[in-house]
């Protein structure tokens, strides 16, 4: 940081941030996901949002795609990007939908994290992810 006045990021520093917001957003929402992914492992009587007709199971299993593995592809730097647009999705349901009804307190949290989401899908997964990885790689050959 030569100058702190200056208005250019610094990339190893960017690159530094994007690794620590995919590390704190993509396990904290794992503690959301493991108790739905116990439940759909259980596979007792499922009481799950029905979202558009799907059937509970089913809503079930695309919340815990969401929530479990994209956020393990988010915080390994895999396929980052892609795995975004789940959450989104899920995060705006939950915002909408889910917690419609419910004052601003109670749906802030998805909001939140479709906006730390819509982050990551702009910025992409930065230089300490697979992703990275893969694309040096890809220019070697």
């Amino acid at each position: 940081m030569k100058n702190i006045n200056s208005s250019k990021p610094n990339s190893n520093l960017l690159d530094v941030l994007i690794l620590i917001i995919r590390l704190f957003v993509g396990i904290s929402m794992l503690t959301h996901a493991l108790p739905k992914l116990e439940k759909l492992i259980a596979n007792d009587k499922i009481e799950f949002m029905n979202f558009l007709g799907l059937g509970s199971a089913i809503s079930l299993v695309l919340v815990v795609f969401a929530e479990f593995l994209c956020s393990v592809f988010i915080i390994f730097g895999f396929l980052t990007r892609l795995a975004t647009i789940p959450l989104m999705i899920t995060m705006l349901v939950a915002f909408f939908v889910v917690h419609g009804a419910d004052a601003y307190a109670q749906k802030e949290l998805s909001i939140v994290y479709f906006f730390f989401y819509f982050v990551i899908l702009i910025l992409g997964s930065g230089k300490f992810s697979l992703d990275w990885l893969f694309s040096k790689k890809e220019a070697l050959y």
